[in-house]
């Protein structure tokens, strides 16, 4: 396993465009329960900005949860009355759940405006436990509510295409534990051009003034979206560590359930935490539904997404890449489409490889999966599925990844290899259901992530 040493990380991590990069304090302690997996018990506890613990222990702050920050489509956008003639969320609190992944003894927020058309203002926002630790509630746990700050202030102008980072907030959060974050906007956003991961597959919620503070928010609108929050950073033991994952919508969880975190990537977090010697990994889920590797479609390209969403993304040591299924179905169904598409995707791959490698990063390469019967993607002469036959065996045999994981044999059919399994897609025959994405989650090799 190639490790980036802790300066090498604080340096790539640094170098994401206009990131400001925020430390301060919290103060005070509070004695709760932090409910997400079983009743793990969670305490806001003084702690130094050293390296160390108080017990000598070795920490460092590594991401734990992430959502791939998007340019806002019209239909996603912030339900009525949110959005106006060039404004959002005016004098408006949103309330958004998050899963993370490994825990720690502080935790800090990343908030993106890589697509705002103006600055964002965040008058106010703050992290607690929501009510019974469930994902997608209005309601936080009484006691639990702490304030943000940035720089020791409790507001933050986030500008064009840049993203803040909270101080530390001192609370103990255990690993799979939810989250509620809680954000105001006395002003709103003076743009329709907003920074959102419209594949939540979570619910949020808004309502009009100031509710940062409460425990519940009553009369409010739920939507399933995130807006503007893009990461969450524990200050975590040494050993901890995080994978990153590039996907579409294979990997944001089209066909999975809405506050259910089954995606394939939180199932295999539930795996991992199962066995002690992989108990160390965060996974950073960097998915968006028809995203692809070689052209802008939802969100920026893969080649051009690589450095903000993965050597950027703090304590990251090993990557899968898991896309290209929408290159292949979005190009011409002609055999010259074809061919010059899964060479241009092995030419990415390599590219992927090369950078990632730089930056000491293992690189694990995903099969594609089968689309056969697919309304849009399935060709009647079948050069799209020679095209993803030739990616795979590329994939497969090339050597380039450190390791393959082999996703199609997990999931097609043995009767029928050019489709999905008819009891693992979602009624599409391209994305899985949570059966399905619990059979990508055993697929991916225990041994290479130890």
């Amino acid at each position: 396993m190639r490790r980036r040493s802790s300066l090498t990380s604080l340096l790539t991590a640094g170098a994401l465009a206009a990131t400001v990069l925020l430390t301060s304090q919290a103060t005070g302690a509070l004695d709760t329960t932090a409910p997400g997996t079983g009743d793990r018990t969670g305490t806001h506890a003084s702690a130094d900005s050293a390296s160390r613990d108080a017990r000598g222990a070795a920490r460092h702050w590594v991401n734990t949860w992430t959502s791939m920050p998007q340019l806002t489509e019209p239909h996603n956008m912030p339900p009525a009355p949110f959005t106006e003639d060039g404004l959002v969320m005016d004098d408006t609190t949103l309330r958004q759940t998050v899963r993370v992944t490994v825990g720690g003894d502080r935790i800090r927020l990343r908030f993106s405006n890589a697509f705002g058309g103006t600055g964002l203002p965040i008058t106010a926002a703050s992290v607690a436990f929501p009510e019974g630790g469930k994902a997608g509630t209005d309601a936080i746990r009484p006691g639990t509510s702490r304030p943000l700050t940035f720089s020791g202030r409790p507001s933050a102008l986030v500008p064009v295409g840049a993203q803040v980072v909270s101080d530390p907030v001192d609370m103990k959060v255990a690993p799979g534990t939810n989250l509620a974050v809680t954000l105001y906007l006395a002003d709103g956003q003076a743009s329709n051009d907003i920074t959102s991961h419209p594949g939540s597959r979570t619910t949020s919620h808004l309502l009009r003034g100031d509710h940062v503070t409460a425990e519940d928010l009553p009369g409010a609108t739920a939507t399933n979206h995130w807006y503007f929050l893009s990461g969450v950073e524990a200050w975590s033991a040494k050993s901890t560590r995080a994978v990153a994952v590039l996907g579409d919508s294979l990997t944001d969880g089209r066909g999975s359930t809405t506050n259910g975190n089954d995606r394939w990537p939180d199932q295999w977090f539930d795996r991992l935490q199962a066995r002690r010697g992989t108990a160390h990994l965060a996974v950073l889920n960097q998915a968006a539904g028809g995203n692809r590797v070689l052209h802008d479609g939802l969100g920026p390209n893969v080649l051009a997404r690589l450095d903000r969403d993965v050597l950027a993304q703090t304590g990251v040591e090993s990557l899968i890449v898991f896309e290209g299924v929408n290159d292949i179905g979005t190009a011409a169904a002609t055999e010259a489409a074809q061919e010059r598409v899964a060479a241009d995707l092995i030419a990415a791959y390599e590219q992927i490889v090369t950078r990632a490698h730089a930056h000491g990063i293992e690189v694990h390469g995903a099969t594609l999966l089968p689309f056969g019967g697919n309304e849009m993607y399935d060709d009647p002469a079948g050069h799209r599925e020679s095209a993803r036959r030739k990616v795979n065996d590329w994939i497969r045999t090339s050597g380039r990844f450190d390791a393959v994981i082999d996703f199609d044999r997990a999931v097609r059919d043995p009767a029928d290899p050019e489709r999905l399994r008819p009891d693992l897609h979602d009624g599409d025959w391209l994305h899985l259901n949570p059966a399905g994405y619990d059979r990508l989650a055993a697929a991916v090799p225990g041994r290479l992530f130890r």
